[in-house]
């Protein structure tokens, strides 16, 4: 068997020339002391197949066309046999790939990997992080409905305020003017075509970097890099107690990988899919424009900037981001690499990683957003059955007022809470305030009837939860 197996290699490598450089590739050495903090990158790979097979299958049966896009992705979950399977499976390995892109790219920062000679293996990693995002976002849009479809016109929205070329943008974005059919067929080819195939020649490109260079070996406090001296001291290190990658090292590798497949598989199975909402309808504004989990502390941190800087935070940011994130091995590429001598790269992942969670779970909460499901204000809470009263707390449930505003626990979390709103304005401050708008309140003044505002305004008078006490107070003063 063996000389079969001998003589099968000698063929294939007389006549692809592909043998030598796979085994070079399994059998790189790698420094002996690596441990399960370098499991990463190949739970990315791992993560990156699931993508490409499920994304396949998936694809010969999802019709990338404007009125019949959501039927197909129905179809697919309701009638296909796996098919809700494959749309939970492709939905877990991105965010697999996504959460293992981001711990990889926090291990290599920790462990100063990005420093010299290894400044490319950084900057590649940092474009590779990009750009799975950017996968994610364009196949979160392929569901095609309402979600999706607002999510399309808002990013549209953010794009048109860039100076200049705004509408360019906007052009490219959608092409068009507006949300159309080609918009979606615009996304197909992004999400299917363009981006994995930039995809797969970072990770080629990737690859062979950590081949070139070695892979980084773990850090030593009082032992920096020195550009001058580096290369050999690695060599050294792989004479003394270097080990052949396969089988040494890639046990972990494969051991940890399996798992990650296995728990993509078994969340695939718990959580099904991802809800498919309500099918695209411009007539209809009550949707929550909503990015999955990966960019929900995005859409938080969009949603609490103030709004006199909103157009220019909206425009820098991303600047920034890409900009700070790639500057590392610009600014500290010698040096210490290991933590306890790098107190500040501690820090800054410390804060980039908790503004994110707090973020995320503001994300989460999203009270900013309109709650379209609020049910009216109970009658109990009205504290009648009739008159102006009443009828002025059916105008601030008819009107939607109750979507953004919260009265004793009903309604959204938007605007002000108005439970008490009539110890703190007067009667003509809240007229004012109804008929002229606020910050992010419509004015509704010719929206109104004068017997609606006056009967709201009454309504919201009536709210003063402390008046009993404040006067069973005074009551018992005298």
């Amino acid at each position: 068997m063996a000389k079969v197996l001998d003589k099968a290699l000698d063929w294939l490598q007389d006549r692809t020339g592909l043998v030598q450089p796979f085994l070079h590739m399994m059998l790189h050495p790698v420094p002996g002391k690596s441990t399960w903090a370098y499991v990463f990158g190949t739970a990315i790979m791992s993560s990156f197949i699931v993508q490409l097979l499920t994304g396949v299958a998936l694809s010969t049966m999802y019709v990338p066309s404007g009125g019949e896009a959501w039927e197909s992705v129905k179809w697919i979950t309701e009638k296909v046999p796996f098919g809700a399977w494959l749309r939970a499976m492709h939905y877990f390995g991105a965010s697999s790939m996504i959460l293992f892109v981001g711990a990889h790219a926090i291990r290599t920062y920790l462990f100063g990997s990005f420093k010299f000679p290894r400044e490319l293996n950084w900057i590649s990693g940092v474009f590779l992080l990009f750009l799975t995002v950017a996968i994610g976002f364009t196949g979160q849009i392929l569901r095609w409905d309402q979600t999706a479809v607002w999510t399309v016109a808002v990013g549209a929205e953010q794009a048109l305020r860039a100076p200049f070329i705004g509408k360019t943008l906007v052009r490219v974005f959608l092409s068009g003017d507006n949300v159309n059919a080609s918009s979606l067929s615009h996304f197909f080819a992004l999400h299917v075509f363009i981006f994995p195939a930039i995809l797969i020649g970072l990770i080629a490109f990737h690859v062979w970097l950590v081949l070139h260079h070695g892979i980084s070996e773990p850090p030593t406090p009082g032992k920096p890099v020195n550009p001058e001296t580096y290369r050999d001291e690695y060599k050294e290190l792989l004479k003394k107690e270097g080990e052949p990658f396969w089988p040494n090292a890639a046990w972990r590798d494969a051991l940890f990988s399996t798992i990650v497949v296995l728990g993509i598989c078994a969340c695939a199975l718990h959580f099904g899919p991802p809800a498919i909402e309500n099918p695209p309808d411009p007539s209809l504004i009550n949707a929550e424009p909503k990015p999955d989990w990966y960019l929900t502390w995005y859409f938080a941190l969009l949603a609490l900037v103030p709004a006199p800087i909103e157009d220019w935070f909206i425009l820098l940011f991303p600047v920034i981001l890409v900009v700070g994130m790639l500057l590392p091995p610009f600014i500290s590429n010698t040096g210490e690499r290991s933590a306890r001598r790098r107190p500040w790269a501690v820090a800054i992942v410390v804060v980039i990683v908790g503004s994110i969670g707090a973020l995320w779970q503001e994300g989460i909460n999203e009270y900013w957003t309109p709650k379209f499901e609020a049910k009216p204000v109970p009658e109990q809470i009205v504290g009648t059955a009739s008159g102006p009263i009443f009828d002025g707390a059916k105008v601030f449930n008819d009107r939607g007022c109750l979507y953004c505003h919260m009265i004793s626990g009903h309604g959204g979390k938007r605007g002000p809470d108005l439970t008490d709103v009539g110890e703190r304005l007067t009667h003509d401050q809240l007229t004012i305030r109804i008929v002229n708008g606020g910050v992010n309140m419509p004015a509704y003044a010719g929206n109104i009837t004068p017997k609606e505002l006056a009967d709201v305004t009454k309504f919201l008078e009536s709210r003063k939860p402390h008046a009993p006490l404040l006067k069973s107070y005074n009551a018992g003063s005298k």
